[in-house]
């Protein structure tokens, strides 16, 4: 039985090993997965193979087998290894351990018997495997695919949400525009309607202004004739009681006449009697002749006698030429009662600006230059009650900034007189130049309270001593003027005003110990003056001084009424009025004022008062354009 057993083994193994050589060599000509007889022997009958991947996908073309050892036959099959197989069985039953051989080949074969089950039990599990990696990738499919369909159907709704809005906005425009043209064709209409209207009314208005011309000229015609017959009866009347009139003139005339010429031929009688008396008897002709040449050289030497004391008294005790306005009276004894008066009257206003905080009256500047000046005065003052030398002073600015009204207040608040004049009189002086203005510092030196003397236009004779233009009169009248300025004064305050500063000679320039500049007012200063010169041309414009010669000989003057002329307004005008100085403010409420008086009801509303402000305006501009060009030319 062993015998037999090993012969069907060895034609098994001859049969697996033919196989695997073919398995081998078609494995090497298609590139096939193939397991070795000894490693990897082949499956039972009953079992599958798992299919390769070529041959899941694509069954392989039939090859003819290659023949490359020249023992193998034409079909393929090689005997060397039956051969093999028969030398080993005859060396195992030869040997002595032939049966062990069996058992330990018969297990060999249960053990690749089992291993071949455990892989199909794991071809099998890679098997389901791969089937629920297939269910896996069709579902992963399945769901793409429903992603997909939703989003192109969330696509396909916003595109068809987009064509609607857009139909709809579409429409919309459509219908806006069809409104628009509507509502433009009814405001054409309108037009037309309004048109059609306005010219009926203009038509029918000339046609009531004709009449109503028609009627006037009717009227003036029956007027002027109703006249005329009037002026002929009354003319009439005049002529017959003309007559009258005349004759009783005439008596009266020839009566007046006759009493005139008795009257004449009475007092010629007289002088002629006189006259025949004196020229008859030669004593009374001497007397007569001596009297009147005594007469005539009396009156004579009266008058020409108190001409020179005058004109002695004028030198020493008068006023100097060169002032033009002065709070001291012409002479000593001049005044008296006007300056007690200005005196009491200064002390009230001292108590009403404590009371009110308003320290320079009606002179309205810039709050910090204001500020200085008060420091100025209150120094000023304080200088004088300590017996100290007064310090000179310059204004500069633009003109008609508030500088010589600055300068007045300044010597009223510090307790001194004021003495103004303009440099420009001083060039027509001539060689006389020296001599005033020596008169003019003694003048001054003989105050009592000191003297503010303010020199107003200064550059006119205090500029630079090199310039070719300047007379030896001009220079030795500032050399004058130098000479009692070249120490500090305790009588006289120096204060000089121009608004060219650059000019003045250096000598000048070095007497002044204060330097203050007159800016052109800001808004909120422009808004004040105007306030102010309103309530003075304007409010108070029909007011006048109580007297009873006023009374008695001068109407009552019509006063301006105001009328909705709101702060509001002023402070429009003062934003108008930029680049204004204070003396242009003033004119232009006087051009107001003008304006005022001159319409029908003496009203000033704020549509006059903005005309005239806009008017003024434009001329201001105009006037710097000029000046400009003046400047660019020169």
């Amino acid at each position: 039985m062993a015998k037999t057993y090993a012969i069907s083994l060895i034609s098994a193994l001859a049969a697996s090993a033919s196989l695997s050589q073919s398995q081998s060599n078609a494995a090497f000509a298609d590139g096939s997965l193939s397991f070795s007889p000894f490693s990897s022997p082949s499956p039972s009958p009953g079992q599958s193979s798992p299919p390769s991947t070529a041959a899941a996908d694509e069954p392989a073309p039939p090859s003819k087998a290659r023949n490359d050892n020249p023992r193998t036959s034409s079909a393929g099959f090689d005997p060397e290894a039956l051969e093999r197989g028969a030398k080993a069985l005859r060396e195992i039953s030869v040997s002595s351990n032939a049966k062990k051989a069996f058992e330990l080949m018969k297990k060999q074969e249960e053990t690749r018997q089992v291993e071949i089950s455990a892989k199909t039990a794991e071809y099998k599990a890679m098997q389901a495997q791969a089937e629920t990696e297939r269910q896996r990738v069709m579902y992963d499919e399945q769901k793409r695919l429903a992603q997909h369909q939703a989003q192109t159907k969330s696509q396909m709704a916003r595109y068809e949400d987009e064509l609607a809005r857009k139909r709809m906005q579409a429409e919309n425009e459509y219908h806006r525009a069809r409104n628009q043209e509507l509502v433009k064709l009814q405001e054409e209409s309108s037009i037309r309607q309004e048109q059609a209207r306005r010219a009926t009314e203009e038509q029918i208005q000339a046609q009531r202004r004709q009449t109503e011309r028609e009627k006037a000229e009717i009227e003036r015609e029956t007027i002027r004739v109703r006249a005329m017959a009037e002026a002929e009866g009354r003319a009439h009347e005049a002529k017959l009681a003309e007559d009258v009139n005349r004759r009783i003139l005439v008596d009266r005339a020839n009566a007046e006449r006759e009493k005139w010429v008795a009257a004449i031929n009475t007092t010629f009688d007289h002088i002629g009697g006189g006259l025949r008396a004196i020229l008859t008897d030669q004593n009374k002709l001497v007397v007569a002749v001596g009297g009147v040449t005594a007469l005539a050289a009396g009156v004579y030497t009266t008058r020409e006698g108190a001409r020179v004391i005058w004109g002695y008294v004028d030198r020493i005790l008068g006023q100097p030429s060169l002032i033009r306005e002065s709070s001291r009276g012409k002479y000593p004894w001049s005044g008296l009662f006007s300056r007690a008066w200005s005196s009491v009257s200064r002390g009230s206003d001292k108590g009403s600006a404590s009371n009110n905080g308003k320290g320079f009256g009606d002179v309205i500047l810039h709050p910090s230059l204001q500020k200085r000046i008060e420091q100025l005065s209150g120094a000023t003052a304080n200088t004088k009650s300590h017996n100290a030398p007064f310090r000179n002073m310059l204004f500069y600015g633009p003109p008609g900034t508030g500088k010589t009204m600055a300068a007045r207040e300044l010597a009223r608040k510090s307790g001194l007189d004021y003495a103004l004049m303009t440099g420009g009189d001083v060039a027509p002086l001539g060689s006389q130049a020296v001599t005033k203005i020596h008169q003019l510092f003694d003048w001054a030196k003989k105050s009592n309270r000191g003297l503010l003397l303010f020199i107003d236009e200064a550059d006119a004779f205090l500029c630079e001593r090199n310039k070719t233009y300047m007379s030896e009169a001009q220079r030795s009248a500032l050399n004058a003027l130098l000479f009692h300025t070249g120490d500090q004064s305790k009588d006289i305050v120096l204060a000089l005003a121009t608004n060219r500063p650059g000019d003045l000679d250096s000598a000048v320039a070095d007497r002044i110990d204060e330097v203050l500049e007159f800016p052109l007012p800001g808004q909120g200063e422009r808004f004040k003056l105007l306030k102010l010169y309103l309530n003075r041309y304007i409010a108070q414009a029909g007011s006048r001084k109580p007297g009873l010669f006023n009374k008695l000989f001068k109407g009552e003057q019509q006063k301006i009424e105001i009328k909705e002329l709101t702060d509001d307004i002023l402070m429009e005008a003062a934003a108008k009025t930029e680049g204004f100085s204070g003396r242009e403010i003033a004119k232009l409420m006087a051009s107001v004022q003008a304006a005022v008086y001159g319409s029908e009801n003496c009203v000033l509303d704020a549509s006059l008062f903005r005309e005239v402000v806009d008017y003024k305006v434009a001329e201001h501009q105009q006037r710097s354009k000029l000046g400009a060009a003046g400047g660019d030319s020169s």
